[in-house]
């Protein structure tokens, strides 16, 4: 078992996370009037029998079921889910769980955040995007007419509990989804990680609890120097302005496109930018530029769509003064905060994706 101590919480990961979930139940005491678990029907289908026949406080656990997707992290679901609480009597000592991938742990965040001005909420991530990135940090947040996370607040759990054997229920697209924002930790922090990843198979993790924990650790480390993101927290969005921009569009247009498939763009696209603003070699552009696109399979981007990525970067929470500001690598483990890109040069990097992306088959 792996601990990780957050500010206020601990990260535990492990095979057999229902004996640290009992754990944390026997320790609460009576602490707890009521436990609501927020499930989708993947988690509820691979991962809830698992752990209710092994915790007995979820036996008597209320169950709230949403669908599965970015489509579904709305102000609507939340205010169904707000009033499912209201109506089955929930107080401000109840519980609310988080079982599931990105979109259960941000939005059950928000929800239980914001519910009667706050109750307790803990996170079971059960995809490795949620592993390494959503559960842990205390961000909470939903979508506004496609807009990513443009509703949130800063709020920690009460505990995080990773099991690495959840990621063996997800297909290939969700691995490689959750495996981008593991990429993203190597790039901003740590060469070292970088050159593991490297040699790593996305798609056959010969130790997921090492490689979870090591991301785990980078992006803890960060956010206890940083909570709430006045600073050094924003290495954590490198490939995230122009990736969130691209995934916002793809949702405008009802089109299937996954959070980490998004951001492995971006991060093509910020390495490109981070050659001609920030230092980062032409040989580390090339080494990234490969591995993603090796990894990855080319996304379209139509010349045509770039004024209306330009506009979705406009809403990226990073920006000052109207000015789109980035977040780039002045090497591999190195990256720089607030630094403000004109629109030529980002139009460079989407042009520069694009016909790389040409010989991909």
């Amino acid at each position: 078992m792996t601990e990780i101590r957050s500010a206020g919480y601990s990260v535990f990961i492990n095979k057999d996370i229902a004996a640290e979930i009992n754990r944390f139940f026997e320790s609460a005491g009576s602490r707890y009037s009521k436990i609501f678990i927020l499930v989708d029907e993947n988690s509820m289908k691979h991962c809830y029998p698992q752990l209710v026949e092994k915790i007995e406080a979820f036996k008597d656990a209320e169950l709230i079921e949403i669908e599965s997707g970015e489509e579904n992290k709305t102000l609507e679901v939340c205010a169904q889910i707000w009033k499912t609480l209201s109506e089955f009597g929930a107080d401000r000592k109840s519980l609310f769980v988080n079982l599931g991938g990105g979109v259960i742990c941000d939005m059950g965040g928000f929800i239980a955040s914001t519910f009667k001005r706050g109750i307790s909420f803990i996170n079971i991530p059960t995809t490795l995007l949620s592993q390494v990135d959503a559960s842990v940090g205390g961000k909470t947040g939903i979508d506004l007419d496609h807009l990513k996370n443009e509703i949130g607040v800063f709020s920690a759990p009460s505990a995080v509990f990773i099991n690495p054997d959840f990621i063996h229920t997800l297909d290939k697209r969700q691995l490689l989804s959750g495996f981008a924002e593991v990429i993203k930790h190597g790039l901003i922090a740590d060469v070292q990680y970088w050159d593991l990843i490297k040699q790593t198979d996305a798609l056959y993790i010969d130790d997921a609890e090492k490689l979870i924990a090591a991301s785990v650790r980078i992006k803890n480390k960060i956010i206890l120097e940083d909570p709430n993101e006045a600073n050094l927290r924003k290495i954590l969005n490198f490939g995230h302005t122009i990736g969130h921009a691209i995934e916002s569009f793809f949702l405008m247009n009802n089109k299937t496109l996954l959070h980490g498939e998004a951001i492995a763009v971006g991060m093509i696209c910020e390495a490109y930018i981070s050659s001609k603003e920030c230092g980062l070699s032409d040989v580390a552009l090339s080494e990234i530029t490969s591995y993603i696109l090796d990894s990855y399979k080319a996304v379209p981007i139509k010349t045509t769509d770039h004024a209306k990525l330009i506009e979705l970067m406009k809403h990226d929470k990073k920006n000052e003064n109207d000015s789109i500001m980035f977040s780039l690598l002045s090497g591999i483990g190195k990256c720089e905060i607030n630094c403000k890109v004109n629109n030529d040069v980002i139009l460079e990097s989407l042009k520069y994706y694009s016909g790389k992306t040409k010989t991909v088959k």
